[in-house]
């Protein structure tokens, strides 16, 4: 997965612009295997479990230090 970052700072502003997912990847953040039982169930089912990433988004920002 690419992230994209550029920022600006101008006394004391700072600026940010975040691009992230930058290419829409449609791939797996993290993986988990382990058990898990559904209530009623009688035993419990191994299995893999994921998260997928994020799909792309932005983020703009700015900050004023004091």
């Amino acid at each position: 997965m690419v992230n994209a970052n550029v920022g600006y700072e101008f006394e004391h502003w700072e600026f940010r612009l975040e691009i992230l997912n930058l290419f829409n990847s449609e791939d797996d953040d993290i993986a988990y295997f382990f058990e898990s039982r559904l209530p009623g169930e009688m035993s419990a089912a191994q299995d893999v479990y994921f998260h997928p990433v994020i799909q792309r988004s932005v983020r703009l920002s700015a900050r004023y230090k004091f």
